[in-house]
């Protein structure tokens, strides 16, 4: 009678629409009262009913996945089978007039050997036939089991902190003054995201022989959507389409063109007409969207585990190491800042570019062989205060104040990171737990050997394979950098051309800042041949053994080529441009015709300011265009297509496998791009940052857009990934580390060798007014201009040309236009420089890294805790099994002693 009366209920109440608390179903004839409230979202908004009793028993009901009063409903949606109850776990896309009909009857074959279920459906649109997979029960345990997936069995219970006298009393004061803020403002609201108590839970690899331990309430919503879809894919990466070993999997069949496509469903549409705060989310993607996507709730810290349970641990550990990197941009930005505002309200007091800006008397050499003017230094009076806001006395403590801030953000990633592991159930997820790639596993099938961990037999590559294809690889890595430094020659030959081009120009603005314009224009070509050449993607790969190793090796060697692509120009600028030209009279020239361009002559710190800033807005801008607009394009003229041939209300009658069928497929380069893009953004804030203190800022507001362009393309755009596990981001981070280390070994040779920092640091102390002092100001820096220039006899000239050096004057009585004792000092100091800078940052850098744990303290204490629970469980199992086997051997024999006579 109750459960009658249960599903009566059900059938009178709105689908989809959650009642307030005064909303009750009719009497009952037992007395019960009926409510119904949502669940956390599945794919058909399963509803908990809950009856009370009295006023202090609940008794809460889950109903099945897909019943009976729904089936309309789920049918319409596209989530369940055409009789409502079997869950679409997998879609498969073919068309009736495609190739490879046979192999596709052998695949489909063998996966009902497999014990999946399959339904197929004709599109409403086209030829285009979508094959619905469903994994029973039964299959579902079976391959969970040989999976070693990890499935909860009991809540996870915790203990108090000890508390103490001074940090309760400090507790207290900082909460009075919450009370004068918004409450938690960057914060959900515990009622708008579901409870996900699957993370309260400990969880052990499933076993059908231990099933009894498991939390197992309803077994239609035990394994959720992301489980059950990657356990079909798994399924059909190791069904044979023909016979022989290598014939094998849907990766294969894809690329022939036996299926178009292949993708898990979403759970239902993104929008609602009603509000998620009255009547709840209709579902996980819903969810996403009004708590993540949608751009008004920018501010907000991002649903982690949302994320994690729609599309799995590696799509979930990306966005929380973006959220946390741009998180620990906000000190890196405002210091930065700070540091540009420093030069700007100093920039009255400079007295290098005072004594620039007032030298109307001291002519210059002209830049350029034969269109180029002599010049006044008073010209250059721009250029010096632009130099002086990225160059000033605050340049090297922002550059390592960088240092260390890029060492505290690793690690205290490791330490975020430990933790997301811990909640997600990651941290004893190893790699012999992740499974053999299908390619691999099909092309070494022939050899085998023991794996030491498992003891089972697995594909063996041999030595000579292995290496032989991996120089192959490298090979092909090195020709494309060789192209890339061919590019960068180009380029330093068009710098080197157009200068004097520049300088002829008719238009007075372009031939008065021709150096300008070069820099310009040339930054500008660099960053097209940048985006061509980041189209070669087709690079010789090895075959690694897991699907890890894969993606170490594919990102190593992407990476090596992308950021030599990326950054060659600009170590070019910042190294080599202005050092190597010769002098007067003894040039060294290009083919033995075009001079060498030289710097600036206030310095070459300004072109290395262009370079980065134009590169870095650039990239930016284009990164984003491609990101959302591209996907945003192709979605919109689908859509058109479909109102032009069936109506504007086609898309709303389509089912969810054509509507996911009609987004865009996630690259096949999986997160490669999303990470690429923010490791090399990494790149530029650390590396050159010395000279261009705005790139945290820049890189801020980026970010600040660029998680809810993800998460947008993510929910919106792009068909639902398959969910994969990860335990932490890969070689990404080694390749952070890396670039850790080479950012204090660039902005120390930044500031030695590009900036004027260590020739006025000389200057001041060794030959300005306040020289043997030991100090210096601004004062001490009178008559720095004048020091730093040479003589030239204009007779002298092989051509015309620039001339900026510590140099004898012609008329000297050693050697003329040798260099003057000020170089050598100059020289011995920027060597000075880089090693103390260089031993002083990595100490600290070393030292931070000793000081901050791998693990927090209250993390370390839980696992401790989990562990000693854990063996208490185990005891208490096994003392529950021992007591079972002493009552059964009781009961057997006193049913043999009363059979006896």
């Amino acid at each position: 009678a109750l459960s009658f009366s249960l599903s009566f209920s059900v059938s009178l109440l709105q689908v989809g629409r959650a009642p307030t608390d005064a909303e009750f179903c009719g009497p009952h004839p037992l007395g019960l009262r009926l409510r119904i409230s949502p669940s956390p979202p599945t794919a058909l908004m399963v509803k908990f009913i809950k009856v009370t009793l009295g006023q202090n028993s609940l008794i809460v009901v889950t109903p099945s996945l897909c019943f009976s009063p729904q089936v309309g409903r789920s049918r319409s949606s596209g989530l369940c089978f055409s009789d409502g109850k079997c869950h679409i776990d997998y879609i498969l896309v073919y068309r009736k007039s495609g190739p490879q009909s046979e192999k596709r009857e052998i695949f489909e074959r063998n996966i009902r050997a497999e014990g999946l279920q399959m339904e197929k459906e004709a599109s409403t649109t086209d030829d285009v036939i979508f094959l619905k997979l469903h994994a029973p029960w039964e299959v579902l345990c079976r391959y969970a089991e040989l999976m070693n997936i990890r499935m909860p069995f009991r809540r996870k219970i915790y203990y108090m902190h000890r508390r103490y006298k001074f940090m309760s009393r400090m507790e207290k004061r900082i909460n009075r003054f919450r009370g004068w803020l918004p409450r938690k403002p960057m914060k959900f609201d515990n009622n708008t995201l579901p409870d996900l108590e699957e993370n309260e839970s400990f969880t052990a690899p499933f076993s059908r022989s231990r099933i009894h331990h498991f939390t197992i309430h309803n077994k239609d919503t035990f394994f959720n959507n992301a489980t059950r879809s990657r356990i079909v894919h798994h399924i059909l990466q190791r069904v044979k389409y023909e016979e022989g070993k290598d014939k094998m999997g849907l990766n294969r069949l894809l690329s022939n063109s036996s299926y178009e496509a292949a993708f898990p469903l979403h759970e239902g549409s993104y929008r609602s007409k009603n509000s998620i705060r009255t009547h709840g989310a209709e579902n996980h993607r819903h969810l996403l969207y009004e708590c993540w996507a949608w751009w008004g709730v920018w501010y907000k810290y991002q649903p982690l585990d949302l994320i994690r349970r729609y599309f799995g641990e590696k799509i979930g550990l990306y966005f929380a190491w973006l959220g946390w990197y741009t998180g620990m941009l906000f000190p890196a930005a405002l210091v930065g800042l700070m540091v540009f505002l420093y030069g700007w309200f100093t920039l009255d007091h400079c007295q290098v570019s005072k004594e620039i800006c007032q030298a109307t008397d001291i002519i210059m050499c002209p830049i350029c062989d034969e269109y180029c003017p002599y010049l006044r230094l008073s010209d250059s009076c721009i250029y010096a205060k632009v130099t002086h806001l990225f160059d000033n006395g605050a340049t090297v403590f922002f550059a390592v104040f960088m240092a260390v801030w890029a060492t505290v953000f690793l690690e205290f990633w490791k330490r975020r990171r430990a933790v997301l592991a811990y909640d997600w159930d990651l941290i004893d997820w190893e790699e012999e737990e992740e499974e053999i790639r299908p390619q691999f596993e099909a092309k070494y099938s022939k050899k085998e050997r023991m794996n030491p961990i498992s003891g089972k037999p697995e594909p063996y590559q041999a030595f000579t394979d292995k290496y032989s294809r991996l120089i192959v690889s490298a090979s092909g890595i090195f020709f494309m950098i060789l192209v890339v430094i061919a590019a960068v020659f180009g380029i330093v030959i068009y710098r080197v051309i157009t200068v004097s081009t520049f300088a002829a120009f008719g238009w007075a603005l372009i031939r008065n800042n021709s150096q300008v314009a070069t820099t310009g224009t040339a930054v500008c070509i660099n960053f097209c041949i940048i985006m061509l050449l980041n189209v070669v993607r087709a690079l010789l790969r090895n075959q690694p053994r897991t699907e890890s190793e894969w993606e170490n090796s594919f990102t190593l060697k992407m990476f090596l080529f992308q950021f030599v692509n990326l950054n060659s120009s600009t170590f070019y600028i910042a190294f080599f441009l202005g050092r190597f030209t010769g002098r007067p009279g003894a040039y060294i020239r290009l083919i033995n015709r075009w001079k060498l361009e030289e710097c600036h002559p206030s310095g070459c710190l300004i072109d290395l300011c262009m370079q980065m800033g134009i590169i870095m807005v650039l990239k930016q801008t284009w990164n984003n265009f491609m990101e959302l607009g591209y996907p945003l394009i192709q979605n919109w003229w689908t859509r058109r297509r479909l109102r032009q041939e069936h109506g504007p209300n086609a898309k709303a009658s389509f089912p969810q496998w054509e509507r996911d069928y009609n987004l865009q497929p996630m690259n096949a380069y999986g997160l490669f791009d999303e990470y690429l893009e923010m490791i090399l953004q990494f790149g530029f804030t650390t590396i050159f940052v010395a000279a261009f203190p705005l790139a945290p800022l820049l890189a801020l507001l980026n970010n600040i857009i660029e998680i809810r362009l993800d998460a947008y393309k993510f929910v919106t755009q792009w068909r639902r990934p398959l969910p994969s596990q990860a335990k932490d981001i890969g070689i990404w981070y080694g390749i952070l580390e890396g670039i850790g280390i080479l950012s204090v070994i660039t902005n120390a040779f930044v500031i030695a060798v590009t900036s004027d920092f260590i020739p006025r640091l000389v200057y001041a102390y060794k030959y300005g007014p306040c020289a043997g002092q030991g100090r210096a100001g601004e004062r001490c820096m009178m008559g720095y201009v004048n020091a730093s220039l040479s003589m030239f006899r204009v007779s002298d000239f092989e051509n015309t040309s620039v001339y900026r050096d510590y140099r004898e004057p012609p008329d000297s009585p050693g050697e003329p236009y040798s260099y003057t004792l000020q170089f050598w000092h100059v020289l011995a100091a920027r060597l000075a420089f880089i090693i103390v800078f260089e031993h002083m940052v990595f100490t600290i850098k070393n030292l931070i890294a000793y000081l901050i744990p791998d693990l927090p303290k209250d993390l370390r204490d839980r696992m401790r805790r989990e562990k000693y629970l854990i063996q208490e469980m185990m005891y208490e199992a096994e003392l529950e099994r021992l007591q079972k086997e002493k009552n059964e051997k009781k009961k057997n024999y006193r049913a043999h002693h009363n059979a006896l006579p």
